[in-house]
């Protein structure tokens, strides 16, 4: 070595009088050594050696992580004198580099495996990336989503009013949140809760926008459920006071010294049935057994009811939508059926069948030997309990009629939409009347 300033003193630890004169092969580890041959043929042949990174000695005896450029020297002849080596510390960009692939690494670790669709979007609003859970949920990649792709997997019906939100925030620069339905891979809408916050830079600006959607489609349905339970209970506490008239008009018409006992038993059979739905209304459960907890407040005029069918399970919210129709029925026959005198009866049945798209549930009310039914004047709660929840709910198709003879009420739909599962083994019959 002939020459050693004071960077290289800075570098390696050695000052200029030290190591001039000594070999540069002092700098190499013993592994090393053979870069060095390379080099000197390299430079001898009168060629550059480009930038490469490497590791040297301290004069303290600890590597160093540098970068290494050489080129030969010539003199004013041309000849080849000596080798000029420009040498960079990059241990601290290393260190920074692996610190920033650590940290992205967790980053992607931690955006990857959260149950949320996470995407980050430019100033503008264009997304230029999504998290794996995204992909994996829609069934799309990245050339299908950058930018507005993400627009293809919106429901179109709310499309245009989350895209007007969205903007709407860009421009203000205010955190965003919105609930709309986004299709997943198979072609199906579920809910989401999506939200969106700024990044801002130095300045103040908007960098970027980080966001995600939460999948809240069953919080909805809940919701949803509890609304209407809160509904259904409103309206069955308006008729439990008719339930009640009618069964003390019933029991008056039997005359007898137990008049009391046996009114007091019929509200009591009342409130228990209250207390059976809420202990089922979550499991799945037999039609036989959904029948008989909704018509124990019947008392006596529970002999008149006939059910039949097959061993079938019910899911919680098809018990629930057919039991409410079933207990609605039971009140209207009660208080104006054929339940509401002696000779008149009531006959549940259900069945599955099959069609042409597939295996098919069916259940019927029948009522015969009462008063004639009325069409009602107008339509109130009762008959979206009877007619709209379980379209609604189990994609059903509800038919009635108010014949002479009584009215009817039948419910037919997939047997996939009210059955937990499908068992192909053979299902044995159920028949049951009440005793009298």
């Amino acid at each position: 070595m002939i020459s050693w300033n004071g960077g290289a003193e800075r570098i390696f630890g050695w000052t200029a009088e030290e190591i001039v004169g000594r070999s540069i092969r002092q700098l190499i580890p013993a592994d090393r050594q053979s870069e060095e041959d390379r080099i000197i043929a390299a430079v001898t042949a009168g060629e550059r050696v480009p930038t490469f990174d490497t590791v040297r000695l301290h004069k303290d005896g600890h590597l160093l992580q540098v970068a290494v450029t050489v080129s030969p020297v010539r003199d004013a002849g041309g000849r080849i004198v000596a080798a000029s080596k420009i040498a960079r510390d990059i241990g601290e960009a290393r260190r920074v580099r692996a610190q920033l692939e650590d940290s992205e690494q967790r980053f992607r670790l931690l955006a990857d495996n959260i149950s949320q669709l996470a995407w980050i979007a430019d100033p503008t609003g264009w997304l230029f990336w999504y998290n794996r859970r995204w992909f994996e949920y829609t069934g799309t990649d990245f050339e299908q989503m950058r930018r507005w792709g993400w627009s293809k997997v919106h429901h179109p019906d709310h499309l245009e009013r989350v895209n007007a939100s969205w903007q709407d925030h860009l421009a203000s620069g205010e955190g965003w949140e919105d609930t709309y339905p986004i299709r997943d891979a198979e072609g199906k809408y579920r809910w989401f809760l999506s939200r969106a916050v700024p990044a801002h830079d130095a300045a103040g600006n908007v960098a970027y926008w980080f966001g995600t959607n939460t999948d809240v489609t069953e919080m909805r349905d809940a919701e949803e459920r509890i609304e209407l339970l809160m509904l259904e209970v409103n309206h069955r506490s308006k008729n439990m006071l008719a339930i009640v008239q009618a069964l003390a008009r019933r029991t008056v018409s039997q005359g007898g010294q137990d008049f009391v006992p046996r009114l007091e038993s019929r509200i009591q059979a009342l409130s228990a049935n209250q207390d059976l739905l809420v202990n089922r209304s979550w499991t799945s459960v037999p039609v036989c057994e959904m029948i008989a907890v909704q018509l124990p407040f019947l008392g006596e005029a529970k002999a008149q009811v006939e059910f039949t069918g097959p061993d079938v399970l019910l899911s919680p919210s098809a018990a629930e939508s057919i039991a409410m129709a079933i207990h609605e029925m039971a009140t209207n026959a009660v208080k104006y059926g054929a339940l509401s005198v002696p000779g008149g009866r009531v006959c549940i049945a259900w069945s599955l069948g099959a069609d042409e798209a597939g295996e098919t549930f069916t259940i019927s009310w029948r009522e015969h030997g009462g008063p004639p039914a009325r069409e009602p004047e107008s339509r109130g709660f009762g008959t979206r309990i009877i007619a709209d929840v379980p379209r609604s709910k189990l994609q059903a198709k509800v038919t009635m009629a108010f014949a002479s003879e009584g009215f009817s009420w039948t419910l037919t739909c997939a047997a996939k939409n009210v059955m937990p599962r499908l068992d192909p083994a053979p299902r044995p019959s159920f028949a049951r009347g009440w005793p009298r």
